[in-house]
């Protein structure tokens, strides 16, 4: 095959393009941000030419290109050549470029493997090209800190070198006896070394090399494809898989470029995507993200407009319904529901379609609760890839059901290929068959092509590909498909399929719960205040007929919802993008808490009134629980909670509240929690409760993304403080660590000991936790996720279960044993580790830590460096004493001059959890409550008003009407009876709320 392989290289490729001729350019750069097309043509080009540099880091050239294809082309297919300097790297990962005619329509655009323009008939034409100096901030396994993610220390050098701009005729039945080299020798790899196929296959390529011209591949070629034309005539097997090819382009929203790029990059995409699908027709073409097409009609609303007319026609379809393709460990319940419910009324007011799948492949895990979230978004499939990253155990199916905590179940689908982002070649067809887990029960798997993240989607050599090997003996079957068809067959054809339940685990990137804290902290706060928001102005809303905020919120939704992108919220990006979110959640603070005064405002009274008041201070309390008087979701008297003045004790600090005793040794550790009502120790006997510890953090790989077991091998407690002192009723102990200070204040107020850390932090590739070993013996903890929590082992008698050694929880973890637990809960910390374990005197123990920090070198080299702040709280207690902490934390009450208002509702039961309260997406004015069970029980509750309303129905989260088993009854105006099943999600509709 060394010959052949050499012919196809020095011969067949370099004579696709038979002949050539120069263009005449002239350039401009910006020197900043892009431009649109009609500032860019006005300016002043100067001439430019081949070999010279061009593109500062992520600036922007525009070339006008002017040439002329010569008459006696007529019959060739003529092109524009261009080579912008593009490496051998990967293809998203570089320069890109976007052609123009000069009426300012866009042609398609130009990436390392899609680097060719047709050009019109014979005759003059004129181009102009805007060429973007990405840089290449990702150099495969090195993840070596960089520069180039933030323009503030990316340089002036020129990154590329203009290589080629010419016009060329390119040779079809050269281009077309490539393919068939190219489709026949991958199987040469993958078929057996001593198989008649294979053997068949390199005698056919060796007689192509036979016949042919090495000094006239053009007159040949016709020759060379005769000889391969019998092997490639041999059909499949009938029982080879049949592989769904659908088109793809998987576009990360921001990674290791800003989200202004990845605007540019949409554009150029479907710009390729529309130029393939109007030469082949059967072409099909899937692509997520609302975000992504409302960049696009809000930047080129020409190509949006086509864009919206291949929609109509079939070729492009809008898959996942999801604003973005988000992380799903991290974001809090709401936030997933509105992922859907904007992503799904984008696509249905913009394109009139209601897609049935979810469509991630690429984020960090996957949560539980979606299964029921997806279901109840009127979803019935979900698609991913990422699973087959695990380190250790591979999923044992690939098409599967997926059963999420509350029962619901959605039919899920892993594309063997293991990538998304497939070239149809042989290797990735023959891994499809390899690892499909379902061989023998089914037949068809999916296959997304197409370069990624903006190398340019699928390309025409993708396309030969599918074509030779729609029915080729050697390979499975290929065939054009859509999601919808092939989701649709693949459930059919498994009529009792396997069952996964909880949730999907990756054995990988579990770094992504602690880098870049910021980020997270914003995030927590703005869902908090999204609650906020929207609670108090629905209730002035119905109380006081107020203005709803729509437009608003909904634009403050969208650009949280951006920021919970799988690499941004999970802190994976360059340092422009955190910079970038940490800017726009201060921004959507400021909105919000502004927000929040206008309706409190409208709430208490005219200013008059408020002047009356003035000496009144009442507490606004958003959460979903009475606090200390104040009831859920309604406003009242303001208290202050007591808390134990501490006291020396000899060589301890003791702090006592009647509920408990806590001492503080000289180390500012605990080293007693004495549960006075159970008479219980909390913590094993010689063993420091409230640790914080200092791991080395030095990632196999994937700085940002990943930790390793391994290096909790050398880890240190910090507990030689640099002082220790009381301040008011507090114990502040202060460590200091070259430049990093950590200062720590503990509080015990009604039964719960918090902590309030103030860090300023200056280490690199270190991880810091915060460690609560406690005197219980347990084989399981549970976690806090989207709409209830699950249970896992702490032990580590399987490879599963040894795996999953940094797990997620949101606003609280508990460790219990029977009739007795502690809960733990938190107000921005993700990321949690918990395991089985002896104490000292060998007695069973069980410890709990907290990740609070790290400062990995890639691809931010600052990361998270400087000031942070997390509160965390113990106590013991069950869930349901874990749930009302974690809302305590996420959700303080606010307190101004005013007077009492009564909540809109109130809930009968506390484990039936009020997660929102707003006005209808359709401006209707009707209120729209969601509630979940949250103790894992089933639950009856009572849903009282303060309002009278006409019906009260149950809907799916875009707050359509659905039945629902568990709306036991109404009474009209008053209040609503319900029973839910344990987790159970609901979305009631209570039509014209009038006070």
């Amino acid at each position: 095959m060394l010959r052949v392989r050499r012919f196809t290289r020095f011969r067949i490729r370099p004579a696709v393009y038979r002949d050539s001729c120069p263009t005449t350019i002239t350039a401009w750069t910006v020197g900043g941000e892009p431009v649109p097309f009609a500032a860019a043509v006005t300016q002043t080009y100067r001439p430019f030419a081949p070999g010279q540099p061009w593109g500062r880091p992520w600036d922007t050239t525009w070339f006008d290109v002017r040439g002329e294809v010569p008459e006696d082309w007529a019959a060739s297919g003529a092109e524009l050549v261009v080579d912008l300097g593009f490496t051998g790297d990967q293809p998203g990962f570089q320069a890109e470029a976007m052609v123009y005619r000069p009426d300012g329509e866009i042609i398609k655009a130009i990436e390392p493997y899609n680097s060719w323009v047709a050009l019109p008939d014979p005759g003059p034409f004129r181009l102009l090209i805007e060429a973007a100096a990405n840089p290449i901030v990702q150099v495969p396994y090195e993840y070596e800190p960089t520069a180039m993610g933030d323009r503030a220390t990316a340089g002036d050098e020129p990154l590329y070198r203009l290589t080629d701009l010419s016009v060329a005729a390119r040779d079809q039945e050269v281009w077309e006896l490539l393919q068939d080299v190219t489709a026949l020798d991958g199987l040469v790899d993958v078929l057996p070394e001593q198989g008649a196929r294979r053997a068949e296959i390199v005698h056919a390529l060796e007689r192509m090399v036979d016949v042919m011209d090495p000094e006239d591949v053009a007159g040949t070629a016709a020759r060379g494809r005769e000889v391969l034309a019998p092997v490639l005539a041999g059909r499949a097997a009938d029982s080879s898989l049949i592989v769904s090819a659908v088109g793809h382009a998987h576009i990360d929203c921001a990674w290791l470029w800003p989200t202004r790029e990845t605007v540019r990059k949409v554009a150029r995409t479907f710009a390729n995507v529309l130029d393939l699908g109007e030469r082949h027709p059967e072409f099909v073409f899937a692509a997520s993200s609302a975000q992504q097409y409302a960049w696009l009609k809000d930047t080129q609303p020409r190509l949006f407009e086509r864009v919206r007319r291949a929609v109509a026609d079939g070729v492009i379809r809008p898959v996942g319904g999801m604003w973005v393709e988000s992380d799903t460990n991290m974001p809090g319940g709401e936030a997933l529901v509105r992922q859907f419910v904007l992503g799904k009324r984008f696509f249905a007011e913009e394109f009139g379609v209601d897609s049935e799948e979810v469509w991630l492949p690429d984020s960090f895990g996957y949560t539980a609760a979606m299964p029921q979230i997806a279901r109840a978004a009127g979803a019935r499939y979900f698609l991913t890839q990422k699973p087959s990253w695990n380190e250790i155990n591979p999923m044992p199916h690939s098409s599967f059901h997926w059963e999420g905590i509350d029962g619901s179940r959605v039919f899920t689908h892993f594309p063997p290929a293991e990538t998304y982002n497939s070239d149809l070649g042989a290797a990735d067809l023959a891994r499809t068959e390899r690892t499909f887990r379902q061989k023998g029960k089914a037949r068809h798997v999916l296959g997304l092509y197409g370069w990624g993240d903006g190398g340019g989607g699928p390309t025409r050599e993708m396309l030969a590909a599918a074509e030779r090997k729609r029915d080729l003996d050697g390979s499975p079957r290929v065939r054009m498909d859509d999601p919808g068809s092939f989701f649709r067959t693949a459930e059919a054809e498994l009529p009792a399929p396997p069952v996964w339940v909880g949730e999907m685990y990756l054995e990988l990137h579990r770094g992504t719960l602690i880098s870049q804290a910021r980020s997270k902290r914003g995030n927590r706060r703005s869902e908090a205040l999204l609650r906020e928001a929207e609670l108090w102005a629905a209730t002035a809303a119905v109380r006081r007929g107020a203005r709803y905020p729509y437009d608003e919120l909904r634009r403050i939704w969208e650009t949280v919802l951006l920021l919970q992108f799988h690499d941004i919220l999970p802190g994976t990006s360059i340092a422009w993008v955190h910079q970038e979110a940490e800017a726009e959640y201060e921004r959507v603070a400021n909105e919000l808490t502004t927000m929040i005064t206008t309706a409190l405002d409208a709430l208490r009274g005219d200013a008059a009134a408020r002047a009356d008041t003035a000496g009144t201070l009442v507490a606004a309390n958003a959460g979903p629980y009475a606090r200390r008087g104040v009831p859920a979701m309604g406003l009242g008297p303001a208290t202050e909670a007591p808390a134990a003045v501490p006291r020396h004790q000899n060589d301890r600090i003791v702090l006592d509240d009647g509920t408990l005793h806590v001492e503080i040794d000289r180390r500012g550790t605990l080293v007693s929690v004495r549960d006075l009502h159970a008479d219980r120790e909390l913590l094993p006997s010689g063993v420091a409760g409230g640790v914080l510890q200092l791991f080395r953090d030095t990632p196999r790989e994937w700085d940002a993304w990943d930790i390793n077991d391994e290096d909790k091998r050398s880890g240190s407690d910090l507990v030689e403080p640099a002082s220790i002192d009381i301040v008011d009723d507090a114990v502040v102990v202060r460590h200091e660590r070259g430049q990093t200070v950590i200062t720590t204040s503990v509080r015990l107020s009604e039964g719960r000991i918090d902590y309030a850390f103030d860090i300023d932090w200056h280490e690199s590739q270190k991880l810091l936790k915060l460690a609560f070993p406690l005197d219980i013996r347990t084989d399981r903890a549970t976690s806090e996720i989207q709409f209830g929590h699950l249970h896992r082992p702490v032990h580590q008698n399987t490879s599963w279960d040894a795996a999953r050694f940094e797990t997620v929880a949101h606003r609280w973890i508990h460790v219990g044993e029977p009739g007795y637990g502690v809960a733990i809960a938190n107000d921005v910390v993700y990321g949690h580790d918990i395991r089985g374990g002896q104490a000292p005197d060998g007695r069973p123990m069980t410890t709990a830590r907290l990740s609070l920090l790290r400062a990995p070198r890639y691809p931010d080299p600052n990361a998270d460096q400087g000031r942070h702040t997390f509160s965390v709280s113990v106590r013991p207690g069950g869930i349901p004493d874990a749930v009302a902490d974690g809302y305590a934390l996420q959700l303080p009450p606010r307190t101004a001059p005013g007077t009492a208002v009564e909540p809109l509702l109130e809930v009968s039961d506390r484990a039936v959890v009020v997660e929102s309260v707003k006005l209808a997406e359709d401006r209707s004015g009707d209120l729209v409550v969601r509630l979940y069970e949250a103790h894992g029980n089933r639950s009856r509750a009572t849903v009282r008003t303060a309002f009278s309303w006409s019906e009260a129905v149950a809907t799916d989260l875009l707050e359509r009407a659905v039945d629902s088993a568990a709306v036991r009854a109404a009474a009209p105006g008053t209040e609503v009876a319900l029973e839910l099943r344990p987790f159970e999600l609901l979305t009631l509709r209570f039509r014209d709320p009038v006070v």
